[in-house]
């Protein structure tokens, strides 16, 4: 009987083990999903979303014009956005669900259309632009704005600089004077100016 009882209690144990892992790996994820961060970044007065968000969109195409808002040409891989959300100078990675239009775009243009989740992505042929019509897309968001800042690490980026915090090198010594010589363990006589002495005169 203390056998049975014993196991039993070794298996709550373990069970209980088992769901407090479980729950703090779920939490954790949920804390780090980008999508939960985008979302809280939404419902807040700025509605920007933080580099490394995922955000569903509407894309739309235009083809006219010759200049962006930002001023320079129009050409393939340049979006209009609403600037409340995705400022000019950011720079988005779109999944539309073809390899035609997906990719990274940047977002050099505006318009009084252009409003909330929405994507006007910029296409040369205005037969294309009408087949194009409107399209779920999900939206990557890589850079906000001009600032590089703001842009989602890399993970090379993240572990490098990872690497550096934990080193600690001491900053360089200052060179000394200019006619001092360094201390012990520094440049030799002959490394040293020569100067004239009075007695040498």
């Amino acid at each position: 009987m203390k056998r049975v009882l014993s196991r039993s209690r070794w298996r709550q144990v373990l069970a209980l083990l088992t769901a407090m892992v479980a729950f703090v790996f779920l939490y954790e994820t949920r804390i780090l999903d980008s999508q939960y961060a985008a979302f809280h970044a939404l419902l807040e007065e700025n509605p920007q979303p933080p580099p490394g968000s995922q955000l569903s969109f509407s894309a739309t195409a235009y083809c006219k014009g010759q200049t962006t808002a930002s001023g320079v040409q129009v050409r393939t891989g340049v979006a209009a956005a609403d600037p409340a959300i995705l400022p000019v100078g950011s720079v988005v990675n779109v999944a539309a669900g073809d390899v035609k239009y997906s990719g990274v775009y940047t977002i050099m243009d505006t318009g009084p259309e252009v409003q909330g989740r929405e994507l006007d992505l910029y296409m040369w042929s205005c037969h294309e632009a009408l087949r194009f019509g409107r399209k779920s897309i999900a939206v990557t968001v890589l850079r906000l704005g001009w600032d590089p800042q703001a842009s989602s690490p890399r993970l090379i980026d993240r572990l490098f600089r990872r690497r550096e915090a934990a080193r600690k090198i001491p900053p360089p010594d200052p060179p000394p004077p200019a006619g001092i010589p360094p201390a012990e363990g520094g440049a030799t006589e002959e490394d040293a100016p020569a100067t004239s002495s009075p007695s040498t005169q």
